[in-house]
């Protein structure tokens, strides 16, 4: 079991690492267009998701490779541990 739980310790690790850039550039973007629409008092949805989808889409673009190979090494790590998982720890 020791082996399971290590697995899914890191699956959560690797799912924060892998979606903290887009949450946090996602944030960060609409706290400045919220700002500017409330000084603006301009209240179009367009400006809200248009500037965010760019910000996240460039944000993955970016970051991509780190988390696919963060991916694939949870990947590996889980493949490796199947015998143990298997067969129990005693």
């Amino acid at each position: 079991m020791h082996a399971l739980g290590s697995i899914l310790r890191e699956a959560l690790v690797v799912t924060a690492l892998v979606s903290l850039p887009a949450l946090l550039v996602a944030t960060v973007v609409g706290t400045i267009v919220a700002i500017v629409q409330a000084a603006t008092q301009v209240q179009e949805q367009t400006l809200t998701l248009l500037p965010k989808l760019l910000a996240v889409g460039a944000t993955l673009a970016l970051f991509g490779t780190v988390a696919l190979g963060l991916c694939a090494g949870l990947f590996e790590h889980a493949i490796g541990a199947l015998p143990e998982i298997v067969r129990g720890s005693p």
